[in-house]
């Protein structure tokens, strides 16, 4: 595999477009509304932009739940708008990489129609994972399988037979034995790969495959997979089978031009189960959440660092490191606590709130230390201004599907999918022209507007840029980890080929070595020493 591809070092940056732009003032952001913003993105230098669903939609799920993938939802434009953001994309030398959801479909597909309409034991229903009921009526779920979302991952339809989904009611799983779906996607790919895309993000790319005959299983869902009880794998994630169907798709990648890629989302662990799906015949990368949620303490992100990198050296990969998306808690917010918080589950009012400026402290050093990682970075929108979680979100604005069908008790992921604050006078500061966001922004968000922060020496938006900007002229995506004499108890200190890299995870300042300090997170102290929570970039 050449090193020089570009997925191997790139910083790609999440777009949700909901979130994101809206061009026509319906309070929901839209393609025209991301390619007018395209500017922001090449001047803070990324590499590539992904964009999660934009297809049709119900939307009950924010996209999640596709009908169609081979169109544009009318909410967010067209096609020709699509064909319109990739070039303009690519003549400011971004590449594009869109979402693929090949777990489920939304229940307003043609496909579960249909399922729907032919009733029980037709070739319509192999589609999906429709099952008989237990009991004397077969008024119990097959099995005890329960969804990500909460609650059981079954539906009764009225015909008394039950259906398979493991996320929302409104989103069917698949059957992935069935050759027919795996054409469909085949086709999927080859739609949007002759549009010009680079790349596709995989969504739940562990759960295609069940284990035959659905054998039941009681354990918690938990955000990752490992095996369980016996140390079985989950009988819906992580299945042997899932491979067979990223090498059929890499042979469709490759047979095009421009080092197409995929990402997959991948929630497994440990390390070497990861690693089996970026294989050189799979995936070309896997998120690194076990990187993610790792604690805030020298001990726990250094373990998690070489843990990443020995687990994908076997297969000749590199990791990826991602600290923040549209699932997880925000980090300038989940830092925020002295004793850490979990990615999952939101947070809302009546909860205990984060010190805002101890996260974002925290925020700006865990981001220089990532971006100081060989491989690739994952950005999400909004956190170059060091936007926080809402955490104070109106409950009866709520609208992630978690919310409700854990009975109000998971506050879900509304709170980092607020719309993102341009402009600092404007309404809505500036996400659309009019004054309505779908999801209400906090009132005193100006403070985060790109243009408050702009060309701002210390803000949080010019640490991003600059640090972009070192990490591209000294190739740190592409070097080789060297761990310093520094270490210990407090501190995360390497070489990454002529930087030095110092994090301070300890409660008081600590001496920097000599050289010249090209970055720091924070100001440093009086005496030149590195402050608690604070990462240097230093010329060795």
């Amino acid at each position: 595999m050449s090193s020089l591809v570009w997925w191997r070092d790139a910083v790609i940056y999440q777009v949700y477009p909901r979130s994101f732009a809206d061009a026509d003032g319906d309070g929901m952001g839209d393609l025209r509304g991301i390619t007018s913003r395209l500017d922001h993105l090449a001047d803070l230098g990324v590499d590539a932009l992904w964009m999660s669903p934009f297809y049709p939609s119900p939307q009950h799920d924010a996209g999640y739940d596709v009908a169609d993938y081979r169109d544009v939802d009318p909410r967010f434009g067209t096609l020709e708008d699509f064909d319109a953001l990739v070039a303009a994309a690519k003549a400011r030398g971004l590449r594009v990489v869109v979402d693929l959801v090949p777990n489920h479909t939304s229940s307003d597909h043609v496909w579960f129609q249909e399922a729907l309409t032919a009733g029980p034991g037709s070739t319509k229903r192999e589609r999906y994972h429709f099952r008989k009921g237990l009991g004397p009526d077969g008024e119990q779920p097959p099995n005890g399988w329960q969804s990500v979302f909460g609650g059981p991952a079954w539906t009764r339809v009225p015909d008394g037979e039950w259906y398979l989904h493991l996320f929302d009611s409104s989103q069917p799983d698949l059957n992935w034995d069935l050759p027919e779906v795996r054409q469909m996607f085949i086709d999927v790919l080859r739609f949007w790969l002759d549009r010009g895309v680079d790349g596709f993000r995989v969504d739940v790319a562990h759960g295609l495959i069940k284990e035959s005959g659905l054998p039941d299983w009681t354990e918690a869902q938990v955000p990752i997979t490992s095996p369980g009880a016996e140390h079985r794998t989950p009988p819906m994630w992580d299945q042997d089978g899932v491979h067979d169907i990223y090498r059929e798709w890499r042979r469709v990648l490759d047979s095009y031009e421009g080092d197409r890629m995929m990402v997959g989302e991948a929630w497994v662990s440990p390390a070497e189960r990861m690693a089996r799906y970026i294989r050189p015949d799979e995936m070309h990368q896997a998120f690194n959440f076990s990187y993610l949620m790792a604690p805030w303490t020298a001990t726990d992100q250094r373990a998690a660092i070489v843990e990443s990198i020995e687990g994908v050296a076997p297969v000749g990969a590199v990791c990826t490191w991602v600290l923040s998306n549209h699932d997880v808690v925000r980090h300038a917010s989940r830092l925020g606590f002295e004793a850490g918080y979990s990615t999952q589950g939101g947070i809302g009012v009546g909860d205990a709130q984060p010190d805002e400026a101890l996260g974002l402290r925290r925020a700006r050093a865990a981001t220089m230390l990532m971006l100081s990682l060989p491989g690739s970075a994952y950005l999400y929108q909004g956190e170059e201004l060091g936007l926080p979680e809402h955490t104070t979100l109106p409950d009866d604005e709520r609208q992630d599907p978690t919310w409700f069908r854990s009975k109000h008790e998971v506050r879900g992921r509304d709170g980092c999918r607020v719309p993102v604050p341009w402009e600092a006078a404007a309404p809505s500061f500036g996400f659309g022209p009019g004054s309505a966001a779908w999801l209400p922004q906090p009132a005193d968000w100006g403070r985060f507007a790109a243009d408050a922060e702009r060309g701002v020496p210390g803000s949080t938006l010019s640490l991003y840029t600059e640090a972009l900007r070192l990490r591209r002229t000294h190739q740190l995506g592409r070097g080789v980890l060297q761990w310093g004499t520094g270490e210990g108890e407090d501190l995360v200190d390497f070489r990454n080929g002529g930087i030095r890299v110092i994090t301070n995870f300890g409660q008081v300042p600590a001496p920097l070595p000599p050289g010249e300090v090209l970055l720091a997170s924070g100001d440093l102290a009086a005496d030149g020493s590195l402050p608690p929570d604070t990462t240097a970039w230093i010329r060795a």
